[in-house]
C-alpha cells in the first residue's frame, strides 16, 4: 500500500534551519509529484511546495519563496524540504502528500502522519 513518512522535524531557534524527508513505499515514486503542506494548530492547512516527478518545476508558496527548498531522489524514493532562515510563524505540523500524477496541478491523494516543526528561542 502506499506510504509516506516524514522524519526530520523538531525544535528550532529562529534564523535555524532544518530538512524534512519524505520516505515513499507502495508505489512507482518516480511518477509521481510530490507536495509539502503545514498545518498549525487552530490554522487551515496550508500548501507550501510541489515538486514534479522528474524534478523539473518546482514551486513554492510566496511566505517560503527564497527560503525553503524542495528536492528529490528517486533512487532513494525519498522527498526532501531544506527550510532555512526559520520564523516561528513556520512552527507546524508539516506533510508530504503524493500528487495524482507527475505534475503540480495542485490535487493530492495519500498523506504522510506529519512531522512537527517548532520555531521558538
Amino acid at each position: 500500500q502506499v506510504q509516506l513518512v516524514e522524519s526530520g522535524g523538531g525544535l528550532v531557534q529562529p534564523g535555524g534551519s532544518l530538512t524534512l524527508s519524505c520516505a515513499a513505499s507502495g508505489f512507482a515514486f518516480d511518477h509521481y509529484a510530490i507536495g509539502w503542506f503545514r498545518q498549525a494548530p487552530g490554522n487551515t492547512r496550508e500548501w507550501v511546495s510541489c515538486i514534479t516527478s522528474g524534478s523539473s518545476d518546482i514551486r513554492y508558496t510566496q511566505s517560503v519563496k527564497g527560503r525553503f527548498t524542495a528536492s528529490r531522489d528517486n533512487a532513494k524514493n525519498t522527498a526532501y524540504l531544506r527550510m532555512n532562515s526559520l520564523k516561528p510563524e513556520d512552527s507546524a505540523n508539516y506533510y508530504c502528500v503524493r500528487g495524482q500524477n507527475s505534475y503540480c496541478n495542485a490535487k493530492y491523494d495519500f498523506w504522510g502522519q506529519g512531522t512537527p516543526v517548532t520555531v521558538s528561542s
